[in-house]
């Protein structure tokens, strides 16, 4: 589906609080953006906000933070916290392959929901969980790392335990159903359109020990 543009995309993001500018000025001192230390979690490809919003409703003692590459369709999450401010929550537009000009041992938990799978082999390297970007994640995480990963693509996920493995992960827990599997979930808007369809929803959660 082709991205609608949306015109005024930076104005509409601004008048927003929970959205920040300029999020690589923050590096090595998020905490100080959410007044308090804690955990730090961050969701690469927020989309529309359903998952990261739920998430930090649900989560008061955590802060979280949901990077968007779009403007135009970061903007829909904006539009969704309309009038209401969620201390424990930043929304910032930025491309993941500069993640770590914007984190530096900062972030306890990274969720990469529904990525695009980028199927040619060629393209193998775009993939959020190709050996670049986990290499990437190593200096963002603060001591343990640990990535959920939900995807609806049984390729994209059979490709991202063999990577996560090779790259010294341990699964915590995975679900070829997720639905069903009695995980704590909060569900993106991709994820409720695919479940309607008859779709099952692959699940990961790894761990490694970060000697970054």
């Amino acid at each position: 589906m082709r991205l609608r543009k949306v015109a005024n995309a930076r104005d509409l993001l601004l008048q927003s609080k929970n959205y920040m500018e300029h999020p690589e000025e923050q590096k090595g001192a998020w905490n100080s953006v959410f007044e308090r230390k804690g955990e730090i979690h961050l969701e690469i490809g927020t989309g529309k906000g359903d998952f990261i919003i739920a998430k930090a409703l649900a989560h008061p003692e955590i802060n979280f933070i949901g990077m968007e590459k779009e403007s135009s369709v970061l903007v829909r999450a904006i539009e969704k916290l309309g009038t209401k401010e969620i201390p424990n929550l930043r929304l910032i537009c930025y491309d993941a392959e500069k993640i770590c000009e914007v984190f530096d041992k900062e972030i306890t938990t990274l969720y990469l929901n529904f990525s695009d799978p980028w199927p040619k082999n060629r393209h193998a390297k775009r993939r959020l969980t190709s050996p670049g970007f986990l290499e990437k994640y190593d200096y963002i995480f603060k001591g343990e790392n640990h990535i959920i990963q939900k995807t609806d693509n049984i390729l994209l996920f059979a490709y991202s335990l063999e990577m996560l493995s090779q790259h010294g992960y341990t699964f915590e827990k995975v679900s070829l159903d997720l639905e069903n599997a009695g995980i704590e979930n909060y569900q993106t808007e991709y994820e409720k359109r695919f479940i309607e369809l008859g779709y099952k929803i692959n699940y990961v959660e790894a761990k490694k020990k970060n000697n970054a």
